[in-house]
């Protein structure tokens, strides 16, 4: 399992050394952020408990309750910005009363706080904002 080295993308590099040296935040576009013209977007506060569980888990470095999760996500759907094989990977969202994964998962970009929420088994994403 590989865990997405988020601060040490362009991104986050860019965003931190904005905010040390220039002394505010970057735009999404100045720090490499992908466009989401075709993915919604959902404020964190209103995600399930268990997506906030599962990013919590991410951002601690695991365990993970599947040997799936902290895969490569291959971004097959086409409906997250094309990036390069390796940059997305995926993690099951525990959905209550499900035998098996069930058809929730988050899947994260290499930028911080780069995070897609499908409860449709990726048929649809969401942006997660981390600010509402």
């Amino acid at each position: 399992m590989r865990i997405p080295p988020r601060i040490t993308t362009l991104g986050g590099i860019a965003a931190l050394l904005s905010v040390l040296f220039v002394g505010g935040p970057v735009t999404a576009s100045a720090a490499g952020l992908p466009s989401t013209a075709a993915v919604g977007s959902v404020c964190y506060s209103a995600l399930p408990s268990q997506a906030h569980d599962t990013l919590d888990l991410i951002e601690a470095g695991g365990p993970f309750p599947y040997d799936q999760d902290g895969t490569v996500f291959q971004n097959r759907e086409a409906l997250l910005p094309s990036r390069s094989t390796g940059y997305y990977h995926e993690y099951t969202v525990i959905t209550p009363g499900s035998s098996d994964r069930g058809a929730r998962r988050i899947v994260t970009g290499e930028a911080v706080e780069e995070d897609y929420y499908t409860a449709d088994h990726y048929e649809s994403f969401d942006l997660v904002d981390h600010d509402c």
